[in-house]
């Protein structure tokens, strides 16, 4: 078993959804995102389209970031979740300059100083955002692909990609129908036959990570 993401950029809307949905779903600190998405513009005038790529942790099977952890924080699980154990993690950043795809965040003390109202205090929702999703200062953190939503929900029975309870957040909220998660091994999957089906690749496979994402093309 091996989870994996198809994000299909013909459906992609652009609307940010993805994005707010992961941040509120970990109670994220300010200027923190696991999620984002990169807007430009293609062609040249005055035939010209707006373009919008989401982004987000790849989970590489090759992962650089897990090569040269010193100190075992970031594994690959077993089902190839890429994660990190915040009580290993001793805030070198090696796997922040490893990783090609740039898509970790070191939480500073001024990051996790920071609030949503200024220098007020934390607001209830806050505080318990934070109880919730505890994160830890002086940490790297990422997209975990919900890891806790689908441990959770294999528990209860139920199938990621399948039931919402056990997707991804970001899967569930996305109103364009963009994103599919399932079982990259599973080749009957809905995912393994809509790469096939449609030509989906991985962000620059040249890199050799052998990542769990994967776009369908415009």
């Amino acid at each position: 078993m091996r989870w994996g993401m198809v994000i299909d950029l013909t459906k992609c809307i652009g609307c940010y959804g993805c994005v707010v949905t992961c941040k509120a779903e970990h109670h994220l600190p300010p200027g923190v995102f696991w999620g984002r998405g990169v807007a430009g513009e293609v062609g040249t005038y005055p035939n010209v389209r707006k373009q919008f790529l989401p982004v987000l942790c790849n989970h590489c099977q090759e992962a650089a970031c897990e090569k040269v952890c010193p100190s075992g924080a970031t594994e690959i699980r077993e089902d190839g979740i890429v994660r990190v154990d915040y009580d290993k993690c001793i805030g070198c950043r090696y796997c922040l300059i490893a990783c090609p795809y740039q898509r970790r965040t070191f939480l500073s003390r001024e990051t996790m100083s920071k609030g949503y109202y200024g220098n007020q205090e934390p607001t209830e929702l806050e505080r318990k955002g934070r109880e919730l999703y505890p994160l830890q200062e002086g940490t790297v953190v990422k997209c975990n692909f919900c890891m806790e939503r689908i441990d959770q929900g294999i528990e209860k029975g139920l199938t990621p990609g399948v039931d919402r309870e056990a997707t991804p957040a970001c899967v569930n909220e996305c109103v364009a129908r963009a994103r599919v998660f399932g079982d990259l091994d599973d080749p009957e999957s809905e995912i393994s036959r809509l790469i096939r089906a449609r030509k989906a690749r991985p962000l620059h496979p040249e890199f050799g990570t052998d990542p769990s994402v994967f776009y369908i093309q415009y």
